[in-house]
């Protein structure tokens, strides 16, 4: 693979990553009842739990975006 693959590569990553985070901050703010029902049935959780671990895994999966492809990509692209 070339330098050039390499960099469409992370950024169609980066792309598709954030849109995924995007759908899922909206189906969590747009349908936050639906989804407490959905995984109340599998968890006791309270609704501020509920909130808190979604809140945290979207954090966690938006700085795993940030480490795993944008930070990549952006040195690619500051060293050629």
């Amino acid at each position: 693979m070339t330098v050039d693959e390499i960099k469409e590569f992370l950024f169609w990553c980066v792309g598709m990553n954030y849109a995924i985070l995007i759908v899922w901050a909206c189906v969590f703010v747009a349908a936050h009842d639906w989804l407490y029902r959905l995984h109340g049935r599998w968890f006791k959780l309270s609704p501020e739990t509920f909130d808190g671990v979604m809140y945290g895994a979207m954090a966690v999966y938006k700085i795993g975006i940030m480490l795993f492809n944008l930070v990549p990509l952006a040195a690619l692209y500051l060293s050629t």
